[in-house]
């Protein structure tokens, strides 16, 4: 399956743990969409469920990650830079292609051979670039189970509130 990623800043004020104070902060998360306007729906849904109060989405920008390994234990993610080479037929000449992609971890080496467990099947060779923790706070992958049972359950509000709404007989 592909993945369309957004991400997405949303400012909100949070409640520092230590200190009980309240702060405006803004933080990215990782959308799984197939539009702009389907991923900011996605996280006015996804944010109402986990922020008290008001929130504003900043900005929605795409976001090129070519596979995510969220199957691991971690509370962060790591930006993980992967390179192999590929030949072009046309002019016959090897070029360096480069992904951008996301691995749960508690730490870099924990990043490290959670990618390469990930990457375990993977018939081309290739080369870790770099990795590094990553600003992002969580991600919402596309969930085709529940976004249907999500859609009929609207759809049988909607029914049941007609049904029940003498007016629109």
């Amino acid at each position: 399956m592909l993945h369309t990623w957004f991400e997405c800043k949303v400012k909100y004020i949070k409640t520092d743990e230590n200190t009980g104070k309240e702060k405006k902060v803004t933080e990215p998360y990782l959308v799984d969409a197939v539009s702009f306007t389907e991923a900011e729906s996605r996280i006015h849904e996804e944010m109402q469920m986990m922020i008290r109060g008001d929130f504003q989405v900043t900005n929605i920008r795409k976001a090129d990650y070519s596979d995510l390994f969220p199957d691991f234990p971690g509370d962060r993610w790591y930006k993980c830079k992967v390179s192999h080479l590929s030949i072009d037929e046309n002019a016959g000449k090897e070029k360096k292609i480069s992904s951008q992609m996301l691995v749960m971890a508690d730490n870099v080496r924990e990043a490290y051979d959670n990618l390469m467990k990930g990457l375990s099947d993977m018939v081309v060779d290739f080369e870790v670039q770099s990795i590094t923790e990553s600003p992002l706070m969580d991600v919402f992958p596309y969930d085709a189970e529940n976004a249907f049972t999500k859609k009929e359950t609207v759809e049988e509000n909607s029914r049941e509130s007609m049904d029940e709404d003498p007016d629109l007989e």
